[in-house]
């Protein structure tokens, strides 16, 4: 049985520090007086380079939500997230989906945010739950955050598999379909890493770019938002992980997210959030 997390009340966390400063609240100020369109275009090229300041960006992503609530406040974002154990915890405080649902809250409380992951789920997983755990949930946007699990099972692990290149892509254009059929919005991630030696000559790795690949080119063939998070880590572990570590830059294990992770992984998903819901 999973655990389903939903994350609604959020209304009392401090937020303040997201905003440092006169001058960003000047921006603020200015950019939510803008019609979306304009703010949108103005701001889009900051919050998807992942070389940017995130702290920043957030910033920038937030002014984006408070344009767009105050022209659309009838309007309710419920947004899931699908995906495997990082989703899973994700829900969890601290995690980059309860994040992601304390910024929203800052400018539109009445947005849900639902935790839809499952420990070790691949594509098939997906597949076999998407109605009972997503589209009975109603969501105008769905975000797939997936491919991990259907690379690692390769390598690791006894009594398990990965998936094979057909099935991953067939599945990931199944799950698209099937979402948009029912009238929601997607948003899909690249598969992020394994190991924090992001460009290492490695199987695992090297299976994991080509996961990836494919991902991007079912994005754009089906005109999905793409969230490209494996480019986003390659770019920040180039930067920050000069000893080529295997773990503790953004993660736990090389996997899973630590407190740094949760907190990049939360502020790159809501630059791109912020491109998927302006109308």
């Amino acid at each position: 049985m999973m655990d389903r997390f939903m994350i609604t009340e959020h209304a009392n966390r401090p937020c303040a520090h997201l905003v440092n400063d006169t001058e960003d609240l000047n921006a603020l100020r200015v950019i939510v007086s803008l019609p979306l369109s304009v703010a949108v275009c103005m701001l889009r090229p900051a919050v998807l380079n992942p070389l940017c300041n995130m702290s920043r960006a957030l910033t920038v992503c937030l002014m984006i939500f408070g344009a767009f609530f105050a022209q659309h406040a009838s309007a309710q974002a419920r947004i899931i997230f699908l995906g495997d154990s990082i989703t899973e915890a994700g829900a969890n405080p601290g995690g980059y989906v309860a994040l992601v649902a304390d910024s929203l809250a800052v400018v539109h409380p009445a947005a849900t945010v639902i935790g839809a992951g499952v420990s070790g789920d691949k594509v098939p997983d997906l597949l076999m739950r998407l109605d009972r755990d997503v589209l009975s949930q109603d969501p105008s946007h769905v975000v797939i955050y997936i491919g991990i699990n259907d690379v690692w099972h390769f390598f690791e692990f006894e009594g398990v598999t990965g998936t094979d290149p057909d099935v991953f892509e067939a599945g990931l254009r199944e799950l698209i379909l099937r979402i948009e059929t029912q009238g929601a919005t997607v948003l899909l991630c690249t598969p992020s890493v394994i190991g924090e030696d992001a460009r290492r000559k490695a199987p695992v790795n090297d299976r994991l770019i080509k996961y990836a690949e494919m991902s991007r080119r079912v994005a754009e063939e089906t005109g999905v938002q793409l969230c490209d998070l494996r480019a986003a880590f390659e770019s920040y572990l180039a930067e920050n992980n000069p000893s080529k570590a295997y773990e503790g830059i953004l993660t736990t294990d090389g996997v899973h997210l630590n407190e740094a992770g949760n907190r990049f992984v939360a502020d790159f998903m809501i630059g791109v959030l912020s491109v998927v819901l302006s109308p």
